[in-house]
């Protein structure tokens, strides 16, 4: 049972909802604590597929609740520094769960909310949605979200946005990489469902493989070293009875297991 959470299942999809509408699903420590033992939960769970994290009422998540921050940064130094760890394993957490995972953000995804978007594998906003990394209005930096929303918009536009904290609506969120689609707000859960099809075509083995490739590769050079891992990785997979059964199919002109 979760205080700060609900989770629905059906059909290989495990939806998140945020649950703290009355706070536009800000942080504390209680959210922070759940979100991290849900996708623990979720990625452990042979019967689902694809997670979806989303949020009640008006907001996905505007962040940190101010209140939990002020207290924490009142904490000793150790205290404090036990805090934002705790938040910075959640979002790794979400980042490198084994299933496919998707954001579904409408209205404010701020600061932290901006993270949780951005540790998802996939993006879908509503057109109504605004981001920003709002930290340093407040004395702060983007520390702990910051990996992911670089990985997504790269060092030169993290220049600008870490330091202006401007409001970034969903149409320009894709041209940053932030979102991967902005679609009309009453159109938002026919475009999520329209992408965890898209997801549910894929093995699941490979799919985690798949992520785990991205970041064995990224950013290094392509030497012997390289090339020698990735025909490791593909020569393992394609051993395995996930690879033999979606080849077999494609031949046999059908549906693979996993599709059924």
């Amino acid at each position: 049972m979760y205080q700060t959470l609900e989770i629905e299942h059906g059909a290989g999809i495990a939806t998140i909802w945020m649950n703290r509408p009355e706070r536009h699903n800000a942080f504390n420590e209680t959210l922070i604590a759940e979100l991290d033992a849900a996708f623990a939960e979720l990625d452990g769970d042979a019967s689902v597929r694809v997670v979806v994290l989303a949020g009640r009422g008006n907001s996905f998540s505007a962040g940190a609740d101010v209140n939990w921050m002020k207290t924490a940064g009142e904490a000793s130094i150790a205290d404090n520094h036990a805090d934002a760890m705790r938040l910075a394993r959640m979002l790794e957490r979400i980042a490198r769960c084994r299933k496919p995972t998707v954001a579904r953000v409408h209205g404010a995804a701020l600061g932290g909310g901006l993270g949780l978007a951005c540790a998802c594998d996939i993006c879908v906003a509503g057109e109504r949605a605004v981001f920003a990394t709002s930290e340093v209005k407040f004395g702060l930096v983007p520390a702990t979200i910051g990996p992911y929303v670089l990985r997504a918009i790269g060092e030169r536009q993290a220049l600008r946005y870490f330091q202006s904290a401007e409001r970034i609506d969903a149409v320009h969120a894709v041209e940053l990489g932030i979102a991967h689609q902005a679609v009309a707000d009453d159109a938002l859960d026919d475009a999520v469902l329209a992408q965890v099809s898209a997801l549910l075509q894929g093995g699941p083995l490979a799919q985690a493989a798949a992520k785990d490739l991205i970041g064995a590769i990224t950013l290094r050079p392509v030497d012997d070293a390289l090339l020698a891992d990735t025909a490791r990785r593909i020569a393992e997979l394609r051993a395995t009875p996930e690879a033999r059964e979606g080849l077999s199919a494609f031949l046999d002109k059908r549906r693979p297991d996993w599709q059924a």
